[in-house]
């Protein structure tokens, strides 16, 4: 199988932003550790960028500093780099047809946020066909609270982990993922 490195939205905002990413500790630098090895081993890297075109957007708004890519996923090498604007990176962009047109039958999901972007994009990935590995130390998430109730970081982190495992994706730590290479 031929298999492509998604980075999902690792962006400003999820930093200095309305939205710090806090669990797991770790997930940066193991998505770092990530690119690293997927580059040394040939593997294409597609970066995903989140953009909220809205002019009053509080969180992703295009030009914003919060929407820029972080400073050390922008300086490593990438194969291309998609903006979306739906959590989905499927969904209204050129990914799919460049996937094809490379052979890519196999993707691993790093990046932000965990139960959002990253799930979505993992069962968007399975349903078209494609086999799935998700990095469990190299995607994160914060806690939520919201009308409908309120979750920790690791409590949603794991829940989201435990229901791609059961069907979507092979979950995996990030020096796993890197050994098969």
């Amino acid at each position: 199988m031929k298999q492509a490195l998604f980075i999902i939205d690792v962006q400003n905002e999820y930093f200095t932003g309305v939205l710090p990413v806090t669990y797991p500790a770790g997930s940066f630098e193991n998505i770092k550790k990530a690119i690293d090895r997927a580059h040394d081993f040939q593997v294409p890297i597609v970066v995903i960028q989140h953009v909220n075109p809205a002019s009053e957007a509080p969180a992703f708004r295009k030009g914003s500093p919060g929407c820029e890519l972080h400073d050390e996923i922008r300086r490593r090498p990438y194969d291309l780099l998609i903006e979306k604007t739906l959590p989905g990176s499927f969904t209204g962009t050129a990914l799919e047809p460049w996937l094809k047109e490379h052979g890519i039958t196999e993707i691993t999901i790093a990046g932000y946020m965990t139960q959002m972007c990253c799930d979505t994009t993992a069962r968007q990935a399975f349903h078209r066909g494609y086999a799935v590995n998700f990095l469990s130390d190299a995607t994160g998430t914060l806690a939520i609270s919201n009308a409908a109730g309120n979750i920790s970081a690791a409590d949603l982190h794991t829940a989201i982990l435990i229901t791609q495992q059961m069907r979507f994706s092979r979950v995996m730590k990030t020096d796993e993922w890197i050994t098969g290479l």
